[in-house]
């Protein structure tokens, strides 16, 4: 392993555990007022993320050690079993409803959330098709319909953020194999079609873009949210109020932990603490990059892309609705995002980019 590759493991890993202790520690901050209403205590969102944590690190050591992590045949399972789930969650009794989408299956008191899992699945997949074609730039339908059909059935939830995050990762991924630009020029011209479509035909995603453009039109609907936001935003200044010290987690933010938790962080610790938050995010993402352009293998190279690729997009997509930049979805913020299913994909695809950015995907 050369020296500079060592590095950016090191950068990577030691990004991303800061990045979740960091997690840990605003979980507690923003959820200590619902802990205290639903709970009676301050620390049950903490102590769950601690343990989801202990969870997610045990599952990242384990990919770390996997041999068949780099065979198509298990790629094809986990795809299969993504599909199954997607499916399952949809089936009335089995898929649970959380503000509005019908996004997971519950399990006593154990909830997955299968579109986190379904964004791996499908990298990884791609990622094995693509491998076998050794630099020959082959269009093929098949792959298409690996990303169209999850796609389709994450969108029947409906989950609008997950769907685009899995999008944009997979076709990073056949960017990287050798798919020409004018392929995602021509999909991006029906892409912007199909999401006028979707736009169209629920009136709440209208309400959104509405929203996004003028949330003070309708303050207490469907601009609650993103105003609320910017209220703990912007009078932070530079170093914030102090960390426990938010006044928006006081249920002006609906479950500030979860989507909109770095509102929280930028109203506790300002503008020089959010910045060197997204520093770390910019590392991270920068760090996973630099592994895949060391990578020879189409498979790795792939792999690590698509990877890198889910959770920079991902960060991006939070941040930029928390701040205002773009119209409020409910995605997570990676590592951070009170959650167990978040938390978990996300050291899932960090173990990946580890294990295949090493060198370490063949064994």
């Amino acid at each position: 392993m050369h020296a500079l590759e060592k590095k950016l493991l090191i950068l990577f890993a030691s990004a991303a555990a800061a990045l979740s202790l960091l997690g840990i520690l605003f979980v507690h901050s923003a959820g200590s007022y619902w802990g205290e209403i639903h709970y009676g205590d301050t620390l049950p969102f903490a102590l769950k993320q601690a343990v989801y944590l202990a969870v997610a690190l045990a599952a990242a050591a384990f990919i770390l050690r996997f041999r068949g992590i780099g065979n198509k045949k298990f790629w094809n399972a986990v795809y299969i079993l993504s599909i199954i789930l997607l499916v399952g969650v949809l089936i009335p009794g089995i898929g649970a409803v959380r503000n509005g989408s019908q996004s997971w299956i519950a399990l006593g008191p154990i909830s997955l959330q299968p579109a986190e899992f379904t964004k791996i699945a499908v990298i990884g997949k791609l990622a094995s098709m693509l491998g076998e074609q050794r630099g020959r730039k082959v269009f093929r339908l098949s792959h298409l319909a690996v990303i169209l059909l999850p796609a389709g059935l994450i969108m029947l939830q409906p989950d609008f953020g997950s769907m685009m995050i899995m999008t944009v990762s997979a076709f990073c991924v056949l960017l990287i194999a050798g798919y020409p630009l004018k392929f995602f020029f021509g999909l991006g011209a029906a892409g912007a079609a199909g999401i006028t479509a979707l736009i169209a035909a629920a009136p709440y995603r209208l309400d959104r873009i509405k929203a996004f453009l003028d949330p003070w039109s309708d303050p207490l609907g469907s601009g609650f949210q993103g105003i609320q936001s910017l209220l703990a935003v912007g009078p932070a200044g530079l170093l914030g109020y102090g960390y426990g010290q938010s006044r928006q987690k006081y249920l002006y933010l609906p479950e500030p932990q979860n989507d909109f938790i770095f509102a929280i962080i930028a109203e506790e610790i300002g503008f020089l603490g959010s910045s060197a938050v997204i520093l770390l995010f910019l590392l991270l993402t920068a760090a996973a990059f630099g592994l895949a352009a060391r990578q020879r293998d189409p498979f790795s190279l792939q792999m690590v892309s698509g990877m890198a690729a889910m959770l920079g997009f991902q960060s991006f997509l939070n941040i930029g609705v928390v701040t205002g930049l773009l119209p409020v979805t409910g995605v997570t913020l990676p590592f951070i995002s009170y959650g167990g299913s978040s938390l978990l994909a996300a050291w899932i695809a960090a173990a990946l980019i580890l294990r295949f950015g090493s060198g370490g995907g063949k064994g």
